[in-house]
């Protein structure tokens, strides 16, 4: 086994059980992409076993903390095990469920969602690319399911000298005669057949709380969909049926999540001349968009749909006088890591700034941030200073992460990657609109 010795005073960390070993804390070592070397400090004491990463800042992912522990098919099976039956104790409102969250589920890098019956994987570490076979047939012995597509195409792949890689894995995209075995790790879905070398389906539907949606696990974002907003979706349709908010504002709306939320807390509020206007850059995107209002049986006279850049559309809306209820904010990632953080802070400030001023008073403004670079304290000092700059002062009414099949664990703070915040305006408020 392949020993990789520390720098004096870098294993405090590890000591920790932190997973991540950066390359200025390796003084000497190495090993072969993905393959599991043995950490030890400065002094030789046995710290950590880890999938080493010859390119990557991150040089080494602890698997193990235990030296009697051996790395093999069947330490993954276990921990994939484990992963999926902690899904079953989450509240989980949906068909769709992240099985695997990397770090905080002891597999750096491994990304899986469920889907109905299919599961969509993101090997996104030199250790998780090294094992991909073996995780496979994990996963379907563990879910009962027969197929399994790989979008390994996340920008962190090539930090790790990896290339893109997409496709099936394992099974194909033919609905067939059940296998058995429990789907999704919360017991919903059933397991399915097997045809290699298909095409994948243009689209899965998933059930999340009480509505439908469709997903592209071949070219959506992410493995699809955005799951890990599943419970701020619904979060925002309560509050706009519990404000009776007429008018809202979708910004990079995607597929249109937060859009069928909106117009489903207007349906429950009896609000018949709300209207919920949806931007996003990707006309794609849009049409999905639409299509997922019809297939919730919503009026699409109710909705607008804005294909244009959102900071664009914002500075228009103000020169038009334009206001609005309630807007959501869910941008892409503009800081993947904390070197990125001051160029991201100028973004997402811009953007908060220009909403802050567009909202009424007594509006509600859903802002979040999916950058791993920007910490919970530094946005909620951008939106601040967004504030400050627009004039505009607010009630932080609930701040928000991400679903809890997305878990952060006391070990790896880093999984705390989204982080959103509920202000609302502070001023005169409107009486006719219930507030």
């Amino acid at each position: 086994m392949k020993t990789i010795r520390l720098h004096p005073g870098r294993e405090r960390s590890l000591l920790r059980r932190h997973p991540w070993v950066f390359d200025s804390a390796v003084a000497k070592g190495g090993g072969d992409s993905g393959e599991t070397v043995r950490i030890e400090s400065h002094e030789g004491k046995f710290l950590a076993w880890a999938a080493f990463s010859p390119q990557s800042r991150i040089r080494a992912r602890a698997w193990s903390f235990d030296e009697a522990q051996r790395i093999d098919a069947a330490f993954l099976a276990a921990a994939l095990a484990r992963a999926i039956a902690a899904r079953r104790r989450f509240d989980v409102r949906s068909d769709a469920v992240r099985l695997v969250h990397g770090e905080s589920d002891g597999l750096p890098g491994l990304v899986v969602d469920c889907y109905g019956d299919t599961l969509v994987a993101q090997f996104g570490s030199a250790g998780a690319e090294r094992w991909k076979g073996v995780v496979a047939d994990a996963l379907l012995s563990a879910t009962g399911l027969a197929r399994l597509y790989e979008r390994s195409d996340a920008g962190a792949r090539a930090l790790e000298g990896l290339p893109a890689v997409t496709g099936w894995l394992r099974g194909g995209a033919a609905a067939g005669a059940a296998a058995g075995g429990e789907a999704c790790g919360n017991d919903s879905g059933e397991a399915c057949g097997n045809a290699d070398g298909e095409a994948p389906p243009p689209a899965l539907e998933i059930v999340e709380h009480d509505w439908r949606f469709t997903v592209d696990i071949a070219t959506g974002h992410k493995t699809g969909f955005y799951l890990d907003q599943r419970d701020n979706r619904k979060r925002f349709a309560d509050c706009v049926q519990r404000l009776r908010l007429r008018r809202v504002l979708n910004c990079f709306c995607y597929t249109g999540g937060f859009t069928v939320a909106a117009l489903a807390g207007m349906r429950a509020a009896d609000v018949d001349d709300g209207e919920v206007v949806s931007i996003d850059s990707s006309a794609p995107a849009l049409d999905r968009a639409r299509a997922h209002v019809a297939l919730n049986g919503f009026d699409p006279a109710r909705t607008r749909f804005v294909d244009a850049d959102v900071n664009a559309s914002l500075r228009r809306f103000l020169e038009d006088g334009a206001r609005f209820d309630a807007i959501v904010l869910d941008p892409p990632k503009f800081a993947p890591t904390a070197a990125h953080a001051e160029r991201a802070a100028r973004a997402y400030k811009d953007i908060n700034r220009l909403a802050l001023q567009l909202l009424e008073p007594g509006g509600v403004l859903f802002t979040f941030s999916c950058s791993g670079g920007v910490s919970a304290d530094l946005f909620h000092k951008i939106v601040a200073s967004a504030g400050a700059d627009a004039g505009v002062d607010g009630y932080i009414v609930e701040t928000l992460e991400a679903a809890p099949d997305h878990p952060v664990t006391l070990e790896f703070p880093e999984g705390a990657y989204l982080k959103g915040l509920v202000v609302m305006r502070k001023g005169d408020i409107d009486a006719r609109h219930g507030r």
